[in-house]
């Protein structure tokens, strides 16, 4: 695919006047690629349907029955390193990045099944608005190796072929004035955020990340105080809130 087509189709997916235009746009170029499947999805939130998450997507069949059943939205480590992560990233990557998780042997448990379907590797991209992670679009199937300049390209593709979806559904005014808190939180304030709201503890935590239970409660401390929360309790029904963690 040629990279000048990447930047072209950015103005071809603004032009665009109905939503099955910016699919079929969006579908074509991941094909081109040599994806196989896709999805552009709304980001998760507790308790949300999850047959309301897609905006577009193509997945093997039976797979997002098999997602469900299995209870994988749980685990999901290409969702949950959307927490961390700073730009876009592999599936392989965010297994890796999850380790040393007491989850870890399930999410190994996901991506064996994953593979089974086809879904051998693929990239995750946020969609960021204002308002934090919004959404992200996921592209997999055979391993394909993609340069910087293009796994650029495909995000800046992402985030357009999201909001013009969301502009055409008339969703995008409401989505961007949802009300937000004043928030910039570091990446070690995101894992112990993240680990609270999985369950554990201010020592399970510190032996974790290899910090003492008294630096873990400095964080949270903080951390109570940018989510102007009354307790940990609190700090995590906000940070689910506003999408901070899933």
């Amino acid at each position: 695919m040629n990279i000048h087509y990447l930047i072209q189709l950015l103005v071809v997916l603004e032009e665009c006047r109905k939503p099955e235009a910016v699919v079929n746009e969006l579908a074509h170029v991941i094909r081109s690629y040599g994806f196989e499947y896709y999805g552009l999805l709304r980001h998760s939130r507790p308790n949300a349907e999850h047959s309301n998450l897609p905006l577009a997507a193509h997945w093997p069949e039976k797979w997002p029955q098999n997602y469900l059943l299995k209870k994988y939205a749980l685990i999901d480590p290409t969702v949950r390193y959307l927490a961390y992560a700073q730009r876009p990233f592999r599936w392989r990557d965010s297994l890796a990045a999850f380790r040393k998780d007491p989850h870890h042997r399930r999410m190994e448990q996901m991506m064996a099944d994953a593979q089974g379907y086809g879904l051998k590797d693929g990239y995750v991209f946020q969609i960021q608005g204002r308002n934090g992670i919004l959404g992200n679009m996921s592209i997999s199937g055979s391993p394909v190796e993609l340069s910087p300049v293009e796994i650029s390209l495909l995000g800046a593709v992402a985030q357009k072929a999201f909001w013009r979806l969301l502009e055409l559904g008339g969703e995008a005014l409401a989505v961007e004035n949802v009300s937000s808190i004043d928030a910039r939180l570091t990446r070690r304030e995101m894992e112990i955020l993240q680990f609270l709201a999985e369950g554990m503890t201010s020592v399970e935590i510190g032996k974790l990340l290899k910090i003492s239970n008294h630096t873990v409660d400095w964080y949270m401390n903080g951390l109570q105080d940018k989510l102007k929360a009354k307790n940990r309790q609190h700090a995590v029904a906000v940070a689910f809130r506003h999408g901070l963690i899933t």
